[in-house]
């Protein structure tokens, strides 16, 4: 079951690239753009993380913080990190309980063989740690913007 506007936010700390941990909790007070991906340096994947690159100073004029989550390991985000020079915190959700907890842990299909893996969906989260809007199944084109419009406005 996946998050909806509204709910509390599910708390997590995970670790992260540069051998560091985030803690949302420890975020309060500021909007959290949390997005899930599939896989680190993937066409679909390196196309939004370079958009809300792109779009980091934006972000950062609203004080928002911005997290990329998927289940790849901290060495794994440390080497997309660099070769994309991104500049936001990547979460290594290598046992799967933070997207099994925001309902992105889903059963996918591709040419016919059904598997499970990450949902492309981005949660804007307020500074009070409530959800306040859930994109599902994201495109990336256009999406980076439709976010920072949803954070400028809250």
């Amino acid at each position: 079951m996946s998050v909806k506007p509204g709910d509390k936010a599910p708390d997590f700390t995970l670790p992260t690239d540069g051998n560091g941990t985030v803690t949302l909790s420890k975020l309060r007070g500021k909007p959290v753009v949390l997005y899930f991906y599939p896989k680190d340096d993937t066409s679909g994947c390196t196309a939004e993380a370079c958009g809300f690159r792109d779009s980091f100073p934006d972000y950062g004029k609203t004080g928002a913080t911005v997290i990329g989550v998927s289940r790849d390991s901290a060495a794994a985000h440390d080497k997309f990190k660099k070769k994309y020079e991104l500049p936001f915190t990547l979460g290594a959700d290598t046992e799967g309980k933070v997207t099994e907890a925001y309902g992105v842990w889903v059963e996918k299909s591709m040419y016919g063989r059904k598997y499970m893996g990450i949902e492309r969906c981005t949660v804007l989260i307020d500074k009070d740690g409530v959800v306040r809007n859930v994109w599902h199944k994201v495109k990336v084109p256009g999406h980076v913007a439709e976010v920072l419009k949803a954070v400028q406005a809250l």
